[in-house]
């Protein structure tokens, strides 16, 4: 088993890596099975949480308005993380924003991990649900769901639970052991200002307040915003109060 490892966890805006923005990292530097620091920050994703996030995290807009922004936070997350396998719960989604951040900035970032996701899938394959909630309450882990850091520590508190019940399983070695994690995605580039320019006038001339920052806004969301408004699928009535 891997006693030394990155427990991590993200909140985003949503659930797709290519569209939606990181607001929150948590991880904890695990050596020998024992925390040895962690690594917390909010991050500014550039526009206006859905409420849907906002009452399923806790984080509000305020609390993002002035926090650091991806570019400033991802360096120092991985002097963090050193050349250590990462652990998380659905590991893939977290590895998947953090990969498309690194390639937006021009940066390596692959990795191995160990999923305990996959690890509950193979042996409580009896209990209703395997969410990490779920599963904090079956082995009476202390937990506060969806803030980055605490899911962090949930994941580790649990990976060493099941480390003890299951490890010397004949088959352990395929689900505690780590593995490559694979995700491709394309450098995204930044809007010209060509395009921030036009959309700016038709935002003014259309009376629309978007709740995106547009200086931060790729080619591709830009002439999405464009063509959106141009068709009249994106108006006033849309914009959000």
């Amino acid at each position: 088993m891997i006693n030394s490892y990155i427990s991590i966890d993200l909140e985003t805006t949503g659930l797709d890596p290519k569209l939606d923005k990181i607001t929150e990292i948590g991880a904890i530097y695990v050596e020998n099975g024992e925390e040895i620091r962690s690594f917390s920050t909010l991050v500014n994703p550039g526009r206006k949480l859905e409420k849907r996030i906002v009452e399923l995290t806790g984080i509000r807009d305020e609390d993002l308005a002035n926090a650091p922004y991806i570019e400033e936070v991802l360096p120092k997350l991985m002097e963090f993380m050193e050349e250590l396998p990462l652990l998380g719960h659905g590991v893939l989604f977290d590895y998947s924003f953090l990969k498309k951040a690194a390639v937006n900035q021009k940066l390596c970032f692959e990795r191995k991990a160990v999923d305990t996701l996959r690890i509950a899938r193979r042996y409580l394959q009896n209990l209703e649900s395997r969410s990490l909630p779920n599963l904090c309450i079956h082995y009476g882990i202390g937990h506060h769901a969806h803030r980055a850091l605490n899911d962090a520590q949930a994941t580790h508190e649990l990976y060493e639970r099941l480390v003890r019940e299951f490890g010397n399983c004949p088959d352990a070695e395929e689900v505690f052991f780590p593995k490559p994690l694979l995700y491709r995605v394309k450098r995204d580039t930044p809007a010209t200002n060509a395009q921030k320019e036009q959309l700016t006038r038709l935002l003014t001339e259309q009376g629309i307040v978007l709740d995106v920052d547009v200086e931060r806004l790729t080619r591709s969301e830009a002439s999405r915003y464009v063509d959106r408004i141009k068709s009249g699928a994106l108006s006033r009535s849309d914009a959000p109060e």
